[in-house]
């Protein structure tokens, strides 16, 4: 069933390249694809069983002369991942339904199959190619569909991206060397990586910073994050979604499912340092949104406030923090998704991006500003909204870490409700002399499309032990049996 899941995908898109079809048609395929696969992952998700172990594990031998295999599994923190993933982009195909054009459709598929393969991949060489794979396709949507400088964009992304894998790729390189070594046959599962035990203090640290340095620039980390703020502004719609809301938590889960388990020791030495440069990505980023007159700038830096929380709750050593950074990936992402999704539907109708030059919204369309509000309140962690039973959780779990993380985290949270609400205010509530006349309300399909997220938060919110109980399990194992850390 994960093999399907990746590659059905990949399959439409090249049948869809080779058949000279319309770009509406190829539209209609792929959204049919999402739900299938929307489909596939619920019946992922009901066999799921409550345990802390990989689960529907598939394996072949790929390159078995180098002991490359093809292994895929699925665990809690996976299995919530690929929901969110499963349920996102077919609302965002209806946010995406008119102007596009084949090539930005079959993109769309290609990088789904990317970041399902990510996903599963328990080879650390298989990792590795859906990890450069699911990059291209973004790299084309950029490159090929958005303003401004988007050539320079792209390139920058491109380069920071390429450098950060490929120390991780020489790192992957040498604990398979480093097994073959050891044990006399070659391997590159991450079950029989963490056995290693030739490997000194001196060269642990290269490989845990070699790794982090991947995950860093994907999510991206202060200061790893320059190549941020040109690309979410010259990207189309589709491309800061995908960006912003699904392989971004892809670093995060990497530094969870790799580093975790691979380097334990180190992962608890340096934990106290990766949990304040979280906080101080809070507020970095947070003071930096605030600042912003640019819609899209403002919204990227707002994506990397949070994922810097999202950081100290994995960091945290404890199942408070773990789960709530779990948690707020799923808040995180139907909320800064949606509302990408909606400044694109603004972006779309009026062409501007200045808040300055906004404002009426609310009064033009406001079906459209009862969906934004929503989001809103969700990243601002307003009681109800899964926004808050995350935050709540992270912040606990900085208490339990350290005390004075626990109440800086909580105070920087207040920086998020800042930077919100003054945008909010100015944008969308208050009347001005701009012209807004051009924008449209969302349409049935939109409003179709915003509808599960909208509910999903809500839901979330108000009854969070129903999405909880899964990932529970494999909390406890991250915790127990992997960082040795009991009683949590």
């Amino acid at each position: 069933m994960l093999s399907i899941i990746i590659f059905l995908p990949m399959f439409v898109a090249f049948a869809l390249l080779i058949v000279p079809v319309s770009a509406k048609t190829t539209r209609n395929f792929a959204f049919a694809t999402s739900m299938a696969i929307l489909f596939l992952a619920f019946s992922v998700y009901n066999e799921f069983e409550l345990t802390g172990y990989m689960q529907l594990r598939e394996y072949h031998t790929w390159i078995e002369s180098y002991g490359i295999n093809y292994s895929l599994g699925i665990d809690g923190f996976s299995l919530i991942i690929l929901m969110l993933i499963a349920t996102l982009i077919p609302c965002a195909y209806l946010l995406l339904w008119d102007g596009r054009t084949k090539g930005y459709w079959v993109s769309m598929l290609l990088i789904q199959t990317g970041i399902s393969g990510t996903l599963f991949s328990q080879d650390l060489i298989l990792f590795y190619f859906f990890w450069e794979a699911m990059l291209l396709p973004v790299f084309m949507i950029i490159g090929m569909f958005g303003t401004g400088n988007r050539v320079f964009s792209t390139i920058k992304i491109t380069i920071y991206t390429i450098m950060g894998s490929l120390f991780m790729f020489i790192c992957i390189l040498y604990m398979g060397v480093q097994f073959y070594y050891e044990y006399g046959l070659w391997s590159f599962e991450l079950n029989d990586l963490v056995q290693i035990s030739t490997i000194g203090r001196t060269e642990s640290l290269w490989l845990f910073f070699g790794f982090m340095l991947a995950f860093a620039i994907k999510i991206p980390l202060f200061p790893f994050h320059t190549w941020l703020l040109e690309t979410y502004s010259n990207s189309p719609t589709g491309g800061v979604f995908l960006l912003s809301s699904i392989m971004a938590k892809l670093g995060v889960y990497g530094i969870v499912r790799f580093m975790m388990p691979l380097f334990p020791e180190l992962y608890i030495e340096f934990a106290p340092y990766f949990v304040w440069i979280g906080i101080f990505g809070l507020l970095y980023f947070g003071v930096a949104a605030l600042m912003q007159v640019n819609i899209k700038k403002m919204f990227a830096y707002s994506s990397a406030s949070h994922l810097g929380f999202i950081v100290t709750g994995i960091f945290s050593l404890n199942a408070y923090g773990l789960t709530g950074a779990a948690f707020l990936i799923i808040a995180h992402a139907m909320a800064t998704g949606g509302l990408f999704l909606l400044v694109g539907k603004m972006e779309y109708s009026l062409g501007i991006k200045s808040i300055p030059a906004l404002g009426g919204i609310a009064r033009k369309a406001p079906i459209f500003t009862v969906f934004f509000a929503i989001m809103l309140l969700c990243i601002v962690g307003l009681p109800g909204t899964n926004g808050f039973v995350s935050e709540f959780l992270i912040i606990l779990g900085a208490f339990g870490f350290q005390p004075i993380a626990g109440v800086v985290s909580a105070l920087t949270v207040l920086v998020a409700a800042s930077f919100m609400f003054w945008m909010f205010q100015r944008a969308i509530l208050q009347d001005s002399d701009n012209d807004v006349s051009m924008m449209k309300d969302l349409d049935f399909k939109e409003i179709l499309g915003m509808l599960p997220l909208a509910l999903l938060i809500i839901a979330m919110g108000v009854y969070p032990d129903y999405f909880l109980y899964k990932i529970e399990p494999t909390i406890q194992h991250y915790l127990n049996n992997i960082l040795l850390i009991k009683g949590d």
